[in-house]
């Protein structure tokens, strides 16, 4: 149920949560980084996993996956070539149990009720990687790296800028849900970086950065909520408007799926905002969402009427308890007997690893209920987007993709207008673009399962609607 960039089994929705320590001799076999891939749902997911000496000899160990780097994982053990390692994600626990045997590390993969394989290897050295294929054309943009504060908060990004001197219009871009770089990379596609650098060639100076607690950027995403990323947002256009690049009363903002919520949040506490771009941005409050997008995805994932509405009333059990405080031994129940019928349910022929079935329960059922007090589902269940658009007067584009599960363009286009309309607001588009996913990939069901499948790229004709409609709002 974790946000609207990414949910569902594919997607893991980084938590973090205190290193375990483990005592072993040969854990130093255990130590450097691995490279691989996890199977789920027919797919394979890049990883890389990196152990390293603690304190008091404590083996710690960070992942990368999905575009985030260095998430601390947890419950690391080593025991007589048995690894494990697990990482709190929205849509539940993720435990990896595999075996250290010449050279490799190999075992199964659990999350929920979906499980695969997965295998590591040492990465090659230098010398033996491919010398990867080089682009001596000249970039028509520069790259700056920049930090910049928000309180205690330091955030880390790039700023792309236009070859011509300045002052320069600007955007400061906005990821969704779940802790993500400044490229907002999912599989292997960067489609922040893509808009970075297509508006910048075209005169646009863009600021991308990491959300907090990823790459360089201080914090922890989980614990905080859309309102404190509005702020990291308005920090970011404080930096841009003082400096002599850039053109302050030419400033605007880009936010995609929760960022679409953020954006205009983060506008009604700025100065002045010169544009906001909706992409995928909601316009219904957060449980409605959840529920929308929940029951869509199960759907084209195959999932019996039966199912889907077993989903959807454990959704409503956990949205009920959040608000009242009351009922969380009931949310719990629901989620343990949810989670021992998917493990019931493996395929045979892959029978599960998970040593301690009871052990693995009771982390996974704490996970989710630790994520659903979190402060960030306590806001964002609640949290109504109308009402905020409803006070913004700046020009909107708003874009849509019409295969987006994630985001319904049929439930949030009539709340989006009409808060808009309500505010006084004469200069909006709205547009849902044909055969497009929430990532306005070109997809075949617009199902998440798809990502890692298609091509890294928009679809046809994205960039320009985007960069079009910019300049003709900024000189």
């Amino acid at each position: 149920m974790k946000g609207t960039a990414r949910i569902a089994l594919l997607t893991l929705a980084m938590g973090w949560m205190p290193t375990a320590a483990f005592q072993d001799q040969a854990a130093a076999d255990l130590m450097g980084r691995w490279e691989g891939t996890t199977e789920i749902l027919g797919l394979n997911l890049p990883m890389a996993v990196e152990f390293s000496q603690g304190s008091e000899g404590a083996v710690v160990a960070h992942i990368d996956i999905q575009g985030a780097k260095g998430i601390p994982l947890t419950q690391v053990r080593f025991e007589e070539g048995q690894v494990h390692f697990e990482l709190n994600a929205g849509p539940g626990l993720a435990v990896w149990e595999g075996r250290l045997k010449e050279g490799s590390i190999q075992g199964r993969f659990t999350q929920g009720g979906a499980s695969g394989e997965f295998s590591l290897t040492r990465p090659k050295a230098e010398s033996e990687k491919d010398e990867p294929a080089e682009d001596q054309a000249p970039k028509p943009f520069l790259e700056e790296e920049v930090t910049f504060e928000n309180g205690e908060i330091t955030l880390a990004g790039t700023l792309t800028l236009p070859l011509a001197s300045g002052p320069h219009p600007a955007a400061v871009m906005i990821t969704g849900s779940g802790p993500q770089n400044r490229d907002e990379e999912i599989f292997g596609f960067r489609p922040f970086r893509h808009i970075a650098e297509h508006l910048s060639a075209q005169g646009v100076a863009v600021l991308r950065y990491d959300d907090r607690g990823v790459g360089g950027s201080s914090g922890n995403t989980q614990q905080s909520t859309s309102a404190d990323f509005a702020a990291d947002v308005q920090a970011a256009v404080r930096l841009l408007a003082g400096r002599n690049d850039i053109d302050s009363s030419a400033i605007g903002l880009i936010g995609h799926s929760e960022g679409g919520i953020v954006a205009p949040l983060a506008a009604s506490g700025a100065s002045e905002i010169a544009f906001l771009v909706l992409l995928a941005g909601t316009a219904l409050p957060g449980d409605q969402i959840l529920l929308a997008q929940g029951e869509r995805i199960v759907r084209a994932n195959g999932a019996s009427e039966e199912m889907i509405a077993v989903n959807r009333q454990t959704q409503l059990e956990i949205f009920q308890a959040v608000r009242t405080g009351k009922g969380w031994e009931e949310v719990e129940q629901s989620l343990r007997l949810t989670l021992r019928k998917g493990l019931e349910n493996m395929p045979p022929q892959a029978p599960s690893q998970i040593a301690d079935v009871e052990k693995y329960l009771d982390t996974a059922v704490n996970g989710q209920l630790a994520f659903s007090r979190s402060p960030w589902f306590k806001h964002f269940i609640d949290f109504d987007p109308a009402a905020v658009l409803a006070k913004v007067r700046s020009p909107v584009l708003a874009l849509f993709g019409e295969l987006d599960l994630q985001v319904p363009a049929e439930i949030n286009i009539p709340p989006l207008k009409a808060a808009l309309r309500s505010a006084g607001n004469s200069d909006f588009t709205v547009k849902t673009l044909p055969g497009a996913n929430h990532l306005f990939q070109k997809a075949v069901t617009g199902n998440p399962n798809e990502y890692p499948q298609l091509k890294k790229e928009f679809i046809d004709g994205f960039l320009e609607e985007l960069s079009s409609w910019i300049l003709s709002r900024v000189k």
